[in-house]
């Protein structure tokens, strides 16, 4: 080949390369600064940025969340936006009930939560252009190893006698107690200053100096929710109680005399024989409160510790009518048909009760035990004296009447 044919091949081959560069360099257009592809990118951000809603939902609590409230936990809210649809679930599926709010700018459930369950929640909403935004969210509620509950009496609603302390028993060891009885308020219509005591880690009993007033109403308030009870346990309660007080009535029971007489505002309205403890088995003495009332109940001695060189129970009867609980130990006043009619205000012959004379049954109204069963009430109070046995523990049953007001406010960690 002459140099001159080469020269004409080697320019043919260069523009022929050049034509392929020219090709390949339209994709990118005019642009020789590296940004074509983000400026595209970002105009289509910005376009999609302008279609998203501009609704801002928010979930509590947060996402991922444990130790939860169950009772203040779950709420959805929205804000430039009005909510379209809320869904709770629990982990298997089971469905919560709730509401959205009127102005349909906030949801929450209907009903309680439980302990130690994990929640779904997803969300959804509108802006004013109708365009929709998502949000969703699980948590899980405090386990019961990491919280406390106090069941506590009086129930709700309920008439009790002049007696009735607010008796709260915690299911976990309180070490922060001032803590929980801040969070606890026992209020009176009849204007009685009220003090709690603590008796031991786990019960606080609240009460006035002197008996509650004829016909006032006291409420509870719990606001333990979130409150730390004792080193990462927490409460879980929130709620308010009321109950009313009833008429005044005390029972004065005599051991000496045999005779049990009822007073409705410092006047006698009934005497009634009685059989107190034998002289073996004396009768707590002091102030008692009717925390139960069972209309038949079984009375087994094995239970009491009453016991014969068997292991058997000394008594076992099955069916004791118009029975009432004047301690948690045992101590009850009753109605009696296996004893003699001659007993009752003769002979104290029981184990520790007081019985009264009643019929097998406790069909028959018109016996002494049915008499007083009917006219009681749970936190009546019974005053039992001249047994000599020693005075009843405070804490056995409701009976913290037994401490002065001094050393009863003294327990309290207010």
């Amino acid at each position: 080949m002459t140099n001159s044919r080469r020269r004409k091949g080697l320019a043919a081959a260069s523009a022929l390369l050049g034509g392929v560069l020219v090709l390949s360099g339209c994709s990118g257009g005019d642009d020789t600064s590296g940004k074509g592809d983000g400026n595209s990118q970002a105009n289509v951000d910005e376009a999609a940025a302008k279609k998203t809603s501009e609704a801002q939902i928010k979930i509590t609590p947060k996402d991922g969340s444990d130790n939860a409230s169950i009772n203040n936990s779950a709420a959805v809210t929205v804000t430039k936006g009005t909510l379209t649809e809320v869904t709770m679930k629990t982990s298997d599926g089971t469905a919560v009930s709730g509401e959205i709010s009127a102005d349909k700018k906030s949801w929450k459930p209907s009903v309680q939560l439980e302990r130690a369950t994990t929640y779904k929640l997803t969300a959804t909403a509108k802006d004013s252009e109708g365009r929709e935004a998502h949000e969703n969210a699980s948590f899980t509620t405090v386990s019961p190893a990491n919280s406390f509950i106090g069941t506590f009496t009086p129930d709700d609603g309920t008439t009790v006698g002049v007696g009735m302390p607010v008796s709260i028993n915690f299911d976990k060891a309180i070490t922060n107690k001032a803590a929980v009885q801040k969070g606890i308020t026992v209020s009176t219509t009849s204007g009685q200053e009220v003090a709690c005591h603590w008796f031991n880690a786990n019960r606080m009993d609240c009460r006035p100096e002197e008996y509650w007033k004829e016909g006032s109403t006291v409420t509870l308030k719990l606001a333990l929710d979130g409150v730390e009870g004792a080193e990462g346990v927490y409460g879980v309660q929130q709620k308010t109680v009321t109950f009313k007080i009833g008429r005044n009535q005390v029972t004065y029971v005599d051991a000496k005399t045999k005779q049990m007489k009822v007073t409705q505002d410092g006047k006698v309205v009934k005497t009634i024989p009685i059989s107190a403890g034998s002289p073996d088995n004396k009768t707590y003495e002091g102030q008692m409160v009717i925390s139960e009332k069972f209309k038949e109940t079984r009375m087994n001695g094995a239970t009491v510790g009453f016991t014969d060189d068997d292991g058997k129970g000394e008594y076992d009867i099955k069916d004791v009518p118009h029975a009432m609980r004047l301690t948690s130990s045992g101590t009850f006043i009753h109605g009696n048909y296996w004893g003699a009619p001659s007993v009752f205000g003769n002979v104290n012959t029981s184990h520790g009760c007081v019985g009264l004379q009643d019929k097998k049954g406790a069909n028959d109204p018109n016996t002494p035990g049915a008499w007083f069963y009917n006219n009681s009430l749970i936190g009546d109070v019974v005053v039992v004296q001249n047994t000599g046995d020693k005075t009843v523990s405070p804490d056995n049953g409701l009976n913290g009447w037994n401490m002065s007001w001094a050393e009863w406010k003294a327990g309290s960690q207010a």
